[in-house]
């Protein structure tokens, strides 16, 4: 062969005359194992085969442990910034170290230690939810006002303070207000938010009658549930918010709510019939009232109008006594002029001179010039002062007896 020593017995050798036994790469025989006495793996092999297959891969051989360090330098800047989050406006972030509660983080970019040292949940803090009692609404049912589907009949029938039976639906509205209490403090959120508001609503319908709590008491109703269920909550740090309670349904069971409904239109032409009563008589009595206070005034002006003329008759006579006392003959002439003044004023006058003879008699009648009588009752107009009357004389008349 080619490759063996001129001088060789029989054994293979290199081509460079180092002689290996068992083969041209040094292994053992085909078919012959390891003799005894026999080392393990070269280990000195197997690691050059490595760094051989190294060089092979990376540019330039490798480097050496240069190379190691900057792959470690890398993935470490890697891991470290995977813990850059983002919390969005509507969440806060809840920071759990090996899972135990840590702390809170508001919106924004914010750093916790990479996994599986920290880990972060964000729930949704300002989304408004809501929790139905009484009956269950439909998915796509608007969230601002829910519309009873399914009733419930164990969660909405109640007993009132008049020991009466009443249905009522409700639904209550809530937010997250703190996400770390909200996460830990509570196993059920949701359900630990139902059953306190069906117990206050209990306790809440318990305490009023039936009558106010179907018609002007459901606001008060609504607030006093509102801040019970927010009392609980509060006790149990449960981190949670109730913004609203709202009544969607307050009626009696269904069983009777015909009879109710009669009772209640009943109840109501009674409240129409007193109204009309109080309109009548909030009517009349002020009417009657004003009539006496007018009547009072009129008979307070004529008994001062009687009054005062009755002084002035006492006055008058008084001043007449006086001017009698002094002078008789003239005041005695003054008031019987006076007198006949008067009387010929109320009086139709005829005038007759006795010098005729023959006097037809005449009739005066009023509807043809004569003076006609003043009314009854009317205030005579006050006496003038005349002089005695001088005595004329009438030139007679041919044919005429008489003259006015």
């Amino acid at each position: 062969m080619p490759w063996n020593n001129s001088g060789g017995s029989g054994q293979g050798g290199s081509p460079w005359g180092n002689p290996r036994p068992g083969g041209p790469w040094g292994q053992p025989p085909s078919g012959g194992g390891r003799g005894p006495g026999q080392g393990g793996p070269d280990l000195d092999e197997a690691i050059r085969q490595a760094q051989n297959a190294l060089r092979r891969i990376l540019p330039g051989g490798g480097g050496g442990g240069r190379w190691i360090g900057l792959g470690a330098l890398a993935l470490l800047a890697v891991w470290a910034a995977s813990g850059i989050y983002r919390v969005q406006p509507d969440e806060q972030g809840v920071v759990m170290r090996f899972g135990a509660f840590n702390r809170v983080t508001q919106s924004g970019l914010n750093y916790r230690i990479p996994w599986p040292v920290e880990s972060v949940t964000t729930p949704r803090v300002t989304r408004i939810n809501r929790i139905d009692v009484g009956f269950r609404a439909p998915a796509d049912a608007p969230l601002t006002r829910p519309v009873p589907a399914r009733d419930v009949a164990e969660e909405s029938l109640m007993l009132t303070g008049d020991e009466n039976i009443i249905d009522i639906d409700f639904a209550v509205f809530w937010q997250i207000r703190n996400a770390g209490e909200y996460l830990f403090n509570t196993r059920n959120p949701e359900q630990t938010v139902k059953s306190a508001a069906e117990s206050v609503m209990r306790e809440v319908v318990g305490q009023t009658a039936i009558q106010p709590a179907l018609t002007e008491a459901r606001a008060d109703i609504e607030t006093r549930v509102r801040s019970g269920v927010q009392f609980i909550l509060d006790q149990y740090k449960s981190g949670i918010d109730v913004t609203q309670v709202q009544l969607l349904k307050v009626d009696p069971p269904n069983e009777v709510i015909d009879t109710f409904r009669d009772v209640q239109r009943a109840n109501a032409d009674r409240e129409r019939l007193r109204n009309e009563a109080e309109a009548y008589r909030n009517e009349v009595i002020p009417r009657a009232r004003g009539e006496g206070q007018r009547l009072v005034q009129e008979a307070e002006g004529y008994k001062e109008s009687q009054v005062a003329r009755a002084r002035g008759e006492a006055s008058r006579f008084t001043s007449i006594l006086s001017a009698y006392q002094v002078a008789k003959d003239v005041t005695m002439r003054r008031l019987y002029m006076e007198t006949m003044e008067d009387i010929l004023r109320r009086n139709p006058k005829l005038l007759v001179d006795d010098r005729l003879q023959g006097v037809v008699p005449y009739l005066p009648l009023e509807s043809r010039g004569g003076q006609t009588r003043p009314p009854e009752g009317a205030t005579p107009a006050p006496p003038a002062v005349l002089d005695p009357p001088a005595v004329t004389t009438t030139p007679p008349r041919p044919q005429t007896g008489a003259s006015r």
